[in-house]
């Protein structure tokens, strides 16, 4: 079954505070629609669920990259190509750009947005855990004014957000802070691109005369939606990296995360890679400091 363009309305506003009047006056009935990338599959698949949508597409108060001394903030209408081409992005927060061509073909770059990504709140997300380990967070804007959250709280449940209905993502806000930090970052799906990842961990540390004093790691398609993986970086914090630290973390891991069966893998593998691509993360640590 496919769409049918009747069933739907769309409005074109063109300015950011006039979408936001609008999604104030009719709270929960408007749907934002930016590059498309997410709600044209559903749509031309019939399953688009969401009669009143409101376009967000050229709106230049939503697509910007700023940095500041502390931050980089990416407005939520700026798409994964602007991220790609970004100097700052490249030097300093590299898993970002990474992450950032695994989204499809180079023209779905060139459409899907970063606040899509995240709104939509797929369990696999590829910006998801770059984000997490960077610690990032998320601002907010309405009629009412702006707020901000840390991106580790913005996912709530499957497909749900912690946004108000009147609500819009105004920016992502990334510190930058990282440059003593051993980053990674690894994707594993069925093809080497435009595939959605069966498992991907993103992970930011820093280590001290060989013991872990910052430990984060960001994980996709490993639980209801995009999270960190408190208990995995409990067992890390404060720990020199040995094999059995390496050990004790394998098995943190594999008793936090909630993979499920699905069309594109199964709970066994998932879990199996999630722990593996972890461990890969400490031996390099591991390595590091043996030749430092």
């Amino acid at each position: 079954m496919r769409g049918s363009a009747e069933a739907h309305e769309l409005v074109a506003p063109g300015s950011l505070d006039a979408v936001l009047e609008l999604l104030a006056l009719e709270p929960g009935q408007w749907t934002p629609i930016a590059g498309g990338t997410e709600l044209m599959v559903a749509f031309s698949a019939g399953r688009l669920n969401a009669p009143k949508l409101v376009s967000l597409w050229g709106i230049p108060d939503l697509r910007f990259i700023e940095t500041t001394v502390e931050s980089v903030a990416i407005g939520a209408g700026a798409t994964f190509l602007d991220l790609r081409a970004d100097t700052v992005l490249a030097a300093e927060l590299p898993l970002l750009a990474r992450a950032s061509s695994w989204i499809g073909s180079i023209a779905n770059q060139s459409r899907a947005t970063i606040g899509g990504n995240l709104v939509n709140a797929s369990p696999a997300a590829d910006s998801s855990p770059a984000l997490l380990a960077y610690d990032a967070e998320i601002e907010l804007v309405s009629v009412r004014g702006r707020r901000r959250i840390a991106y580790r709280e913005f996912h709530t449940g499957y497909k749900q957000n912690a946004m108000a209905a009147d609500e819009l993502m105004y920016a992502v806000h990334v510190p930058r802070r990282f440059a003593r930090h051993r980053q990674y970052l690894r994707k594993v799906g069925t093809r080497r691109a435009m595939a959605v990842a069966k498992v991907a961990l993103g992970a930011t540390a820093l280590l001290e005369r060989g013991v872990v004093r910052e430990m984060r790691l960001g994980a996709a398609s490993l639980t209801p939606f995009p999270t960190r993986l408190y208990r995995t970086e409990a067992a890390l914090v404060d720990q020199p990296v040995t094999r059995e630290t390496v050990r004790a973390a394998r098995e943190a891991l594999l008793g936090e995360v909630r993979p499920i069966d699905d069309i594109r893998s199964t709970v066994e593998y998932r879990r199996r890679v999630a722990a593996n691509l972890l461990e890969e993360f400490l031996l390099e640590l591991r390595q590091e400091r043996a030749q430092s």
